[in-house]
């Protein structure tokens, strides 16, 4: 019986000491995993440069402007041809001459002062337009006038033309295939 209880604290002094070794197990375990977490902080950051990149590069303008188009009547069959004008039509040639906003030339066929500016061509077709305040005119506001752009002309430069037309109240403005 002696041998026993001198088992008995063997047992326990080993349980003891067992115990201690599995919570050290544990613990090692524990620091050893990795665990899965989402680092915010950088996706913060780029979603903040992607911020800056917009507002400094975006280009905010008042508005777009509206352009009236007059479209064919459905279901009236005409025996003259739609495309046929009754006029001679004001031609407009537009061409890119290199890089840039400022790199155009225009050229408008017949005997008139050359524009070498959106807005000189502007001042020509509104001084030119018979109006009832203005005399001295010589087309209607709904003269045919054709915007002819070059091959390699910008859409930029061929809408500036339009626009032009556009403001000096032409109704009947048209672009034809680029030459």
């Amino acid at each position: 019986m002696s041998s026993e209880p001198d088992n008995a604290g063997e047992r326990a002094g080993r349980a003891t000491a067992d115990d201690g070794l599995a919570r050290r197990t544990r613990r090692r375990r524990r620091r050893g995993r990795a665990t899965i977490a989402l680092n915010l902080t950088a996706m913060i950051d780029v979603t903040f440069l992607l911020l800056v990149y917009f507002m400094t590069a975006t280009e905010f303008k008042l508005g777009e402007e509206i352009y009236r188009l007059d479209l064919p009547q459905r279901g009236r069959a005409e025996q003259r041809d739609p495309f046929e004008l009754d006029e001679e039509p004001l031609r407009i040639a537009v061409a890119t001459t290199g890089f840039g906003l400022r790199a155009y030339s225009l050229k408008i066929e017949g005997p008139y002062r050359q524009p070498r500016s959106f807005e000189e061509l502007y001042e020509f077709l509104d001084r030119r337009r018979i109006s009832k305040d203005a005399a001295g005119g010589l087309f209607q506001a709904d003269h045919p006038i054709i915007i002819q752009p070059a091959r390699t002309t910008t859409w930029q430069h061929a809408m500036e033309a339009f626009s032009a037309a556009a403001r000096a109240r032409y109704t009947n403005v048209a672009f034809a295939k680029p030459a």
